[in-house]
């Protein structure tokens, strides 16, 4: 691949994620996470119990991938497969963009 390609690849996919990133909204996100998400990861994203993580304040980015991955079975996990399975592209963007609004414990 020569460099205009390499460069015009990297364009499309910088573009393609700012444009999905704009798009969330953690309005959204707060209403999926409160009614799903908050009985195990805990009101502001501060964990309920040590065996769950605390999602508050992660990066956005990093939990886009970790939800899809969940999703997509790339990432094994028997209570988080099921849960991530009925997210579309755009809930996994509106949670992240709410969990990273929120401060970090």
């Amino acid at each position: 691949m020569n460099k205009r390609s390499l460069l015009s690849c990297v364009t499309i996919a910088v573009t393609a994620f700012a444009a999905s990133a704009q798009a969330a909204d953690p309005a959204a996100g707060k209403r999926q996470y409160d009614a799903t998400c908050i009985a195990c990861h805990g009101p502001g994203g501060i964990a309920v119990a040590p065996i769950y993580p605390n999602l508050g304040g992660q990066k956005e980015e990093y939990l886009v991938v970790q939800l899809k991955a969940f999703r997509d079975g790339s990432r094994p996990n028997p209570i988080m497969q099921p849960m991530a399975k009925g997210l579309s592209d755009g809930d996994i963007a509106n949670l992240a963009a709410y969990l990273a609004s929120l401060k970090s414990p």
